[in-house]
């Protein structure tokens, strides 16, 4: 059955700033997961910035797009699972190469196109993969990588590694007609699989009003009788509680599950979008009432008891991190062209 995420009363005695309640179900999250998460979140902004940056200067060509405002879908969703399991998305995929522990300079010096990325320079934004982290892609066609991780779900039940995958998507590609084929293959051989729909609201530049007939996506596995969930994806604590729920799901034997993530991109589709398709405004409200990042901070401050400074060091530390990984980049040298015709064939 489909539902909806409960909403939890939030801790007694946490003080509340206007438009960034801290959310509910900090109470059951140590102090420590809480820094973590909080401390991965602002990497991946810090690294998305750089990476806009970068691209500014004409250091990152091709595609490139930002995962800026999402990060607490990811972050929930790697703290839900173990080293065992394993994760492909789509093209907005910087955000989940860092989450599942992938280093930021091998991330960069593959946007750059140098011999230190993780496709040794030929993979770009959208191509890298990294097998010691269980991250199979990054995938830049609308959709194909549903199938994809479908595939490795069923590798998973068929040689009984106990494992999940971790299958994202976007709300644009919740519409093509291979994930409704994955869905069905899912669902007959009870995979366990967990379908994350990022749902930003909308597919390029189109509202999720305008290309879908329904707009709830949590239910869109009803006919094969997959269950789903619409989650709070702007609230890293709800979106951990339901992961884990939804991976022990799959793990069990279950069969697959559906996470409809709530979530907003504060950039373009990709940095040649303009976004003209919404207004300032409505971007300024959601960063002001939902973010993620200022969420976690304000929770770790009022509710945990976090002083500002410790905050303030984690920044500064990630900052440092983020412009190592840059430089790294830039002095990284180039692939060798013999390398154009290497790793063609598996």
């Amino acid at each position: 059955m489909a539902t909806r995420s409960s909403r939890a009363p939030a801790s007694k005695g946490a003080k509340k700033s206007p438009g960034k309640r801290p959310a509910p179900g900090y109470g059951a999250v140590s102090k420590d997961e809480l820094l973590k998460y909080y401390r991965s979140m602002l990497e991946i902004r810090r690294f998305e910035e750089k990476a806009g940056q970068m691209y500014g200067m004409g250091l990152i060509g091709g595609f490139c797009h930002l995962y800026i405002g999402q990060e607490a879908v990811v972050v929930g969703m790697q703290a839900a699972v173990t080293e065992r399991d394993t994760v492909l998305t789509s093209y907005r995929d910087h955000g989940h190469m860092l989450a599942t522990g992938m280093e930021a300079k091998g991330v960069m010096a593959e946007l750059t196109g140098r011999r230190g990325g993780y496709s040794k320079g030929k993979g770009g934004s959208m191509h890298m993969f990294s097998h010691d982290k269980g991250f199979y892609g990054g995938h830049g066609i609308v959709g194909a990588q549903v199938p994809i991780g479908t595939g490795i779900a069923f590798a998973h039940k068929y040689k009984n590694e106990n494992a999940v995958c971790l299958t994202y998507l976007g709300d644009g590609a919740i519409n093509q007609g291979q994930v409704y084929e994955a869905f069905n293959m899912a669902a007959l051989w009870r995979l366990p699989v967990v379908y994350v729909i990022e749902n930003n609201k909308y597919a390029m530049g189109t509202s999720i009003e305008r290309g879908s007939a329904r707009t709830d996506l949590y239910d869109r596995g009803h006919a094969y009788g997959i269950p789903g969930e619409q989650v709070d994806g702007m609230d890293v604590a709800v979106v951990r509680a339901a992961g884990e729920k939804a991976v022990a799901h799959a793990r069990s034997g279950k069969g697959p599950y559906i996470l409809e993530m709530h979530t907003y991109r504060y950039r373009g589709h990709s940095m040649s979008d303009p976004a003209k398709y919404r207004t300032k405004e409505e971007v300024q409200k959601v960063r002001q009432e939902r973010d993620p990042i200022e969420r976690l901070r304000v929770a770790l401050l009022e509710v945990v008891g976090v002083a500002e400074a410790e905050l303030k060091e984690i920044d500064r530390n990630v900052k440092s991190i983020v412009s190592e990984a840059a430089e790294f980049a830039q002095n990284s040298p180039e692939p060798d062209p013999s390398e154009l015709f290497t790793e063609i064939y598996a």
